[in-house]
């Protein structure tokens, strides 16, 4: 089975939502992006955020972790219905990354993926190149994350 036959092209699919709390951010942050407005509630007040925020990689990790877990019950599911799950690979990159809202502790954002292009590769017979469109929204409904990502899918 191919991505694009489990998924159309341009279907937009939630993956899950996660909360964003004050200890997480700043645990992701002192290891990753330890910027004040992210570490520190305190002088996060005081930057133009006017307080703690996520970093915008931590963002992006959830919207990962979103994936991987929907991929793992898609996958199994398929499996159980007795079809043979389609192959992703590796990711071959992303571009248009953009944080369009902070993130502040107590939101909630929604992850969504929707496939924009399947299409064979010519250096590798059998081979697909997914383009896919990833994005997150807060528990208001404001996109704070998106960006475009590619997919090796192969047999």
């Amino acid at each position: 089975m191919r991505l694009q036959e489990h998924h159309p092209i341009d279907r937009k699919i939630e993956l899950g939502s996660h909360v964003f709390t004050t200890e997480e951010i700043i645990r992701y942050a002192k290891r990753f992006d330890p910027q004040p407005f992210h570490v520190d509630p305190e002088a996060a007040r005081h930057t133009l955020f006017g307080g703690l925020c996520a970093s915008g990689w931590h963002t992006c990790a959830q919207w990962m972790r979103a994936f991987m877990d929907h991929w793992s019950r898609e996958a199994a599911q398929l499996e159980r219905d007795g079809l043979q799950p389609p192959k992703l690979g590796p990711s071959a990159g992303f571009k248009k990354l953009q944080w369009l809202r902070p993130v502040f502790a107590g939101d909630t954002v929604t992850f969504f993926v929707t496939l924009l292009e399947s299409r064979p590769m010519a250096s590798r017979p059998g081979w697909l190149m997914n383009t896919i469109r990833c994005e997150g929204v807060n528990q208001d409904g404001i996109a704070v994350l998106r960006f475009e990502s590619s997919v090796l899918e192969f047999e």
